[in-house]
């Protein structure tokens, strides 16, 4: 994955090194990513909102299988009263384990086979919005899988920013041109959601579909056990907790960290082992410390990173979130101008 921060500069051409090359357009807008060591050009048209001088464009992530362009369009507005003409130095990110599924409900291995939410789910995933409605988001990572995915839509429904999660759909040419958005305004008012199967659920083998307690009782408790809870130990042709850790860990490093250091707050709406990963990771955990790591459903947990660490905060607090917002200045300063904006 070549990530690259760009500078623009009106009618200019701008150098990427990428992996791949594609073309797509975002808004009226036309970018073509080549091949390494060639140029970037971006063509802009005539506006007066360009004409004042250089704006930043976003991080553009590319890679053989997918190429994500999140710019101006889909970040937010330079012209918005809540976010900062400047980089903060401190950001927030967001982890949410998604709702309560049908097949948690029903005691079974779920895994990355895609199982929606329960009724209960719902309200989770709605609550958990309740609880980030104060904090900042700008980007979205998920699964491709769908509990993760309406966990985080819902939870956005509650934010106070109203800003709107949109799926980026980057598979192929026509997916591209058929979502496009043609009104900047809109897409001013959107925050753009990126998924990927690394964020997926461990994936349990021949394990998945079973049900949790027979399968304790045909092949014991200790054995059944052993591929749940162990670090290395996968279920029969499924992945181990370290195995889910090397693809969510990686992705997390290539694609998510990145955008944290260009000043955007994140939200990741995701899985108990996915997450416990990137835990892990951002913890500083041992395997013997993540395998006793436990996640609930619909429960954000919330991080600052800030001067390049990661700093734990634990779960914002409904309905008022004072405890959360006394941690750090800037988080104060966003909800206060929230407040004044609202009222």
């Amino acid at each position: 994955m070549a990530i690259a921060m760009l500078q623009q500069t009106v009618g200019g051409t701008l150098q990427l090194l990428s992996n791949s090359g594609t073309h797509c357009n975002v808004g009226n807008r036309s970018v073509r990513l080549l091949p390494k060591g060639f140029k970037l050009e971006v063509e802009f048209p005539k506006r007066a909102i360009y004409s004042s001088g250089k704006r930043k464009l976003n991080v553009i992530q590319a890679s053989t299988s997918q190429t994500s362009v999140v710019g101006p369009l889909l970040a937010p507005s330079s012209s918005d009263t809540l976010d900062s003409h400047m980089k903060p130095n401190e950001v927030a990110l967001i982890l949410i384990r998604h709702g309560e599924s049908l097949w948690n409900e029903k005691n079974l291995f779920t895994g990355c086979v895609d199982v929606p939410l329960t009724n209960k789910g719902v309200e989770e995933a709605i609550e958990a919005g309740h609880r980030i409605s104060n904090i900042p988001v700008d980007m979205i990572y998920t699964s491709s899988l769908i509990r993760a995915q309406k966990t985080a839509m819902l939870a956005m429904t509650q934010h106070r920013r109203k800003k709107v999660p949109i799926i980026l759909h980057n598979e192929d040419e026509r997916a591209r041109a058929w979502s496009k958005i043609y009104s900047e305004d809109t897409i001013e008012q959107s925050i753009p959601v990126i998924t990927s199967w690394k964020l997926n659920e461990r994936m349990y083998g021949e394990l998945q579909g079973l049900n949790k307690q027979e399968t304790a009782d045909k092949f014991g408790h200790e054995k059944v056990h052993e591929w749940r809870r162990s670090y290395d130990i996968p279920p029969p042709n499924g992945e181990s907790l370290e195995m889910c850790a090397q693809r969510a860990v990686a992705y997390f490093r290539d694609n998510i960290e990145p955008q944290l250091l260009s000043g955007k707050n994140i939200l990741i709406s995701a899985h108990g082992n996915s997450l416990r990963s990137i835990i892990m990771y951002l913890d500083k955990l041992t395997s013997q410390e993540v395998i006793t790591l436990e996640l609930s459903t619909g429960i954000p947990m919330l991080y600052i990173f800030k001067e390049g660490k990661f700093i734990r905060r634990g779960s914002p607090v409904a309905p008022t979130e004072a405890g959360v917002y006394a941690y750090t200045r800037r988080l104060a300063q966003y909800r206060q101008k929230l407040d004044d904006m609202l009222t």
